[in-house]
């Protein structure tokens, strides 16, 4: 077990590589602006947001290569996008230059949200999937607070300081492409590869006092009932895939991207000066990681179902009380406080189960692209809202935007009551078996 555990927090550590990379532009943003004299639409939709359209098109593409090359292979080479991505955008002169090197750590991201939990999530056994899938959200959060600490630790050495900060990230990424280079390769892939002694060997470094044939039967039992060549979308997997995209939907209808990319320029809005924005941020990274580390803890007693029904009634409650400070013009430190008990609905519930929740409902020959499916939905909200949120703000204004998200809050409540399974400590073989039956 303690082998699972060192490679499922290997493969994890691209989560810390996808929070710091979404968060840390928070602290370059209105610099970069001003450098540039962007408008608010180019600044927006090129700058801020170039990273999360090449998150994108890594979701959508990245199922590809953790299908035909491998989740450790795709792993690894995520690990290199992102220090290329970290290093040239670091020594861009121009908004374009800038962009493209954003763009390619994006690509780094959205592959990370297929090949991650899928790696994990075949690796570990029943009885703890939920909490070691739930590392990859863990480091997440964890990389959230360190860009958040490292934004203002750096904020104040200097014109160039908004270059440091983005730059940093070669330093772990170099590290966690070292480490993800000794994990061994997932069974389970390697099994419907047909690569069946490779398979058992793996298998027998994870549990060497069970018998690989086991989990051998219960796949080839799997494949028995698959047909050569099926793709994702024919009618039996409707039901996961259903399930995947509106788990997806409601992730980024939460508002957390937005949020998390302009949590310094929100605070600004609510009455904060600069320096107290930015250490505000701080505070939502810590409640962040204290809030997951609670989620990850109880993701294998309470269920996948419980934690969303937590989450969904601090987010109504917590959006609510936000959009009401910002239309009856509460200052000071409400807003912060509203936004720290959001985080803290978001972590527990949403947070911690969406990545869990998707690498658990496809069958093995099709997690990939399951997986795929479910983050291009999350990725292709996670681009257009956050590159909205300027236009927004200075229109309707930030009430009626967290007014909104408080409403799509409820419709969520509603899909976890009368849709949601419950997916706790049953094996992946049995699981695909139930949901694919269901809609039979």
């Amino acid at each position: 077990m303690k082998k699972i555990w060192v490679w499922s927090i290997t493969a994890a550590l691209a989560g810390f590589l996808f929070g710091f990379d979404t968060v840390v532009i928070s602290g370059a943003d209105k610099k970069l602006q001003s450098l540039w004299n962007s408008s608010d639409v180019f600044h927006g939709t090129v700058v801020m947001a170039m990273a999360l359209w090449g998150t994108v098109i890594g979701a959508i593409l990245g199922g590809i290569p953790t299908n035909k090359i491998g989740r450790k292979k795709t792993l690894l080479w995520i690990g290199i996008f992102y220090t290329v991505s970290a290093i040239g955008s670091a020594f861009a002169n121009d908004p374009i230059t800038f962009a493209v090197f954003r763009f390619i750590g994006g690509l780094g991201v959205g592959a990370s949200t297929i090949a991650a939990p899928a790696y994990i999530s075949e690796i570990a056994p029943a009885k703890d999937r939920g909490k070691l899938v739930g590392l990859y959200q863990f480091n997440i959060v964890f990389g959230i607070l360190i860009a958040f600490l490292s934004n203002y630790l750096l904020s104040g050495i200097g014109e160039n300081a908004w270059r440091w900060m983005i730059g940093v990230e070669a330093i772990p990424a170099l590290i966690y492409t070292l480490f993800v280079a000794s994990v061994p390769k997932s069974p389970r892939w390697l099994l419907t590869k047909m690569r069946n002694d490779e398979a058992k060997k793996v298998l027998q470094l994870i549990n060497p006092g069970q018998d690989p044939e086991v989990l051998m039967l219960a796949l080839k039992t799997e494949s028995e009932n698959t047909v050569s060549g099926e793709t994702l979308f024919i009618k039996k997997y409707r039901f996961p895939l259903m399930l995947a995209f509106l788990i997806a939907l409601f992730n980024q209808f939460s508002g957390i991207n937005a949020f998390l990319y302009y949590a310094p320029r929100i605070f600004e809005e609510a009455g904060l000066g600069e320096s107290t924005a930015l250490l505000s941020s701080i505070g939502i990274g810590v409640t962040n990681m204290i809030f997951t580390l609670l989620g990850v803890f109880l993701i294998d007693k309470l269920g996948r179902k419980q934690l969303m029904y937590i989450g969904s009634v601090g987010y109504i409650i917590s959006l609510s009380l936000v959009a009401c400070a910002f239309f009856f013009n509460w200052t000071g430190m409400a807003v912060p406080i509203f936004l720290f008990l959001f985080i803290a609905a978001h972590a527990i519930g949403q947070g911690t189960v969406i990545w869990v929740f998707i690498s658990e409902i496809f069958p093995n020959h099709l997690r990939g692209s399951g997986q795929s499916f479910g983050s291009s939905v999350h990725w292709v909200l996670a681009a257009i809202i956050p590159s909205l949120v300027p236009v927004l703000f200075s229109s309707v204004g930030a009430g009626a935007v967290f007014a909104f998200f408080a409403f799509m809050m409820i419709l969520q409540l509603i899909f976890v009551a009368v849709a949601m399974p419950e997916t706790k400590g049953v094996s992946l073989e049995v699981l695909s078996e139930k949901l694919i039956k269901k809609k039979a």
